[in-house]
């Protein structure tokens, strides 16, 4: 059937289940719609009524079961933002580059993300790569490189949310609808970002045109979108 993953739900001694997920290659970090995904499984197999809290690689989510099988997923708390260069790195589970950049369906997202993602800035466990296009209404447009998949896929939970929170940096608000190959999400957010006292931005020469002088954090963050199953059948081991 091929898949991005493998995720594995698992019994917990006080958490409605343990989420453990496997990228292609066998490592292993927080995959945000394969949350969703697991959610929805874990709702269709008795383990939950609506509202849950489960385990997963970065630590306890809770998610919402909403009507038309959208799953609300809240995040954990993202509190550093990074520049480099024109660059935005965050951490939202899993680590991801954030580059704005117009005709994103034209970009050769593999070729330059594969770039990024073997930067030795990020090294030795490398980074996922999003390249962004602002395409108003308070939407963009996100392509993603995948580390651990090796190659651009439909949709990254994680990345869409690193990107639309780099999207408020630049003056989008909450909810920031995001468009991917796979399909639309939304992610809501708050934020306690102030701007950095005068003499600690750098100047403006070394400053890129997204505004990321701030400080704070990020919190009460939910990716929000629809799960469905696609595939089913049994392995004999």
């Amino acid at each position: 059937m091929g898949a991005d993953g493998l995720m594995l739900i698992e019994k917990h001694p006080s958490l409605d289940f343990n989420l453990v997920y496997y990228n292609r290659d066998g490592s292993q970090s927080l995959c945000g719609n394969g949350s969703r995904a697991a959610v929805m499984m874990a709702s269709s197999l008795g383990m939950l009524n609506g509202k849950t809290t489960f385990n997963a690689y970065d630590g306890p989510h809770d998610a919402e079961l909403l009507p038309n099988n959208i799953v609300r997923l809240k995040m954990n708390d993202v509190k550093e933002v990074k520049r480099l260069g024109e660059d935005i790195f965050m951490d939202t589970g899993s680590p991801h580059v954030i580059r704005f950049i117009k005709n994103l369906p034209g970009y050769p997202v593999v070729e330059e993300g594969r770039k990024i993602r073997y930067n030795d800035k990020y090294m030795p466990s490398g980074t996922n790569a999003n390249f962004v296009e602002l395409i108003g209404g308070n939407a963009i447009s996100v392509r993603t490189y995948e580390r651990g998949v090796e190659d651009e896929t439909l949709s990254c939970g994680t990345g869409v949310t690193a990107a639309a929170l780099a999207a408020s940096l630049m003056g989008y608000h909450s909810p920031i609808a995001i468009n991917v190959l796979g399909g639309e999400l939304s992610v809501e957010f708050k934020s306690t970002l102030s701007e950095l006292p005068s003499g600690q931005a750098g100047s403006k020469a070394d400053q890129p045109s997204v505004a990321l002088a701030k400080v704070g954090t990020f919190h009460d963050i939910f990716l929000i979108g629809p799960a469905k199953m696609v595939f089913e059948g049994d392995l004999e081991l």
